[in-house]
């Protein structure tokens, strides 16, 4: 069976749908950056999803080819991930869908190195005749979180969001925005074939001990 990232990692990938803490380690990713409305059509956004798909997936079928790398082992590619996050904000503001900033991932496995990146982008340039120059090698260590699952349609998140900032607050700790530390969304249905009411979408956000809480 291929290796699933969502059934093996369950405390990343399906958290209860009630808020909880968790440390998330050290991870690789291909990423693009952009800002903007994502549901523009055709827009940048899109454009981005389409290149990384096209990079997870020379790298996922490198196992037919002479370039096969080293270590590689069958795997499920991981779901769709998003940072987000509005220049002046502390967190998102979901009214204005056109000031966001974003960095959107899809996690690499470990057999996935520096040289194995450049040798797909390369790979996905040549088989698609287009430019894969944005998508970047991204390591990222998410560190302490609160999570929870989302149930529903993208523009009901708020009401999730408040009781993840419910629960942290009651427990000593407070958001933590800022660099490198983001919104987080990891996207477990697929908006074309799943009703908005049965969308599932594990929201994360950053959070620290708060001050009078430190030690």
């Amino acid at each position: 069976m291929p290796f699933d990232y969502k059934k093996e990692y369950k405390e990343f990938y399906l958290p209860p749908k009630t808020p909880s803490i968790v440390t998330v380690p050290a991870m690789n990713f291909l990423a693009v950056r952009g800002q903007g409305d994502p549901n523009e059509e055709n827009g940048t956004y899109q454009k981005a999803l389409g290149m990384l798909y096209a990079v997870a997936f020379t790298i996922k079928m490198s196992k037919l080819g002479k370039d096969k790398p080293e270590g590689y082992f069958d795997y499920v590619v991981p779901p769709l991930e998003g940072l987000w996050w509005q220049e002046g904000l502390c967190g998102v503001d979901y009214a204005h869908k056109e000031h966001f900033r974003w960095i959107s991932l899809i996690r690499l496995p470990d057999f996935v190195t520096q040289e194995v990146f450049d040798w797909a982008i390369r790979e996905a340039s040549e088989k698609k005749k287009q430019d894969f120059s944005s998508v970047e090698f991204f390591r990222w260590e998410e560190g302490l979180c609160v999570q929870c699952m989302h149930l529903g349609p993208y523009d009901d998140e708020p009401a999730t969001v408040a009781a993840m900032e419910e629960y942290v607050k009651a427990r000593g700790y407070t958001e933590d925005f800022g660099e490198n530390r983001f919104h987080h969304e990891i996207y477990l249905s697929d908006v074309r074939r799943c009703k908005p009411e049965r969308m599932k979408t594990v929201i994360r956000h950053p959070v620290k001990k708060a001050e009078q809480y430190m030690e």
